[in-house]
């Protein structure tokens, strides 16, 4: 098991750092680990909501707007599962020393982007090349 990397709790990756050393591999595992643990945090809350909620409403418009909720409370739960799977594929890549490179090219990823979007796997440009190519598509 390797020693754990000394990350100042101000610190911020700079582009005048060597690209994906170990302290700004540390910031991003971290910062992957607290966005699943918040989101695991979040459908705990929905469970025990839903659960709590499962009562016999005799209105029927009540019941149809509780419904409603329910049914989008159950899609953004999924999206959320979905988004915890791209995570743990992150912390794969972290743990594979492939974080931060383009799936597509290779090239770093702008740190920017990663702060932003921690779980990206394309560059940019690379992002931008296939978002155009899905429009083209669905244009057809």
């Amino acid at each position: 098991m390797k020693a754990e990397t000394f990350l100042p709790d101000d610190y911020s990756p700079a582009e005048d750092e060597p690209f994906m050393n170990e302290r700004q591999t540390e910031y991003f595992r971290r910062k992957l680990l607290a966005w699943k643990e918040e989101l695991l945090d979040e459908s705990r809350h929905t469970l025990e909501g839903l659960q709590d909620n499962t009562r016999n409403i005799p209105d029927i418009a009540d019941r149809a707007s509780e419904e409603t909720d329910r049914a989008l409370e159950l899609r953004t739960r999924d999206r959320s599962r979905k988004l915890v799977g791209k995570i743990d594929q992150a912390l794969r890549r972290i743990e594979e020393g492939e974080y931060g490179y383009c799936s597509e090219t290779g090239e770093p990823i702008s740190l920017k982007r990663l702060d932003a979007r921690p779980i990206a796997t394309l560059s940019l440009e690379a992002q931008e090349r296939h978002e155009r190519r899905e429009k083209v598509h669905r244009d057809d």
